[in-house]
């Protein structure tokens, strides 16, 4: 199985955008850690709509696309510590 068998070529743009992202809000410092999750899920979801167009499809998109991300920052912070 390979990560493109379930997110479309297209999205996978979004991940590293995600991550930018969520780094910036994290250095703000206006918005307390455990809500950045979620304000990038509502990221990822509409950046799916823009690419993919409103539809269920879509939504699990962004939510995969944004989980792939954050778990990838978080397993880079783990192993990274570890």
């Amino acid at each position: 199985m390979n990560i493109s068998d379930y997110l479309f070529e297209q999205g996978l743009a979004v991940i590293p955008l995600l991550n930018v992202i969520g780094k910036i809000i994290k250095e703000t410092k206006f918005v307390n850690d455990r809500y950045i999750p979620v304000i990038l899920l509502v990221i990822g979801v509409a950046c799916a709509f823009g690419i993919m167009g409103v539809s269920a499809d879509s939504a699990i998109q962004g939510v995969l696309l944004t989980g792939t991300a954050v778990f990838g920052n978080q397993l880079v912070k783990q192993l990274s510590n570890a």
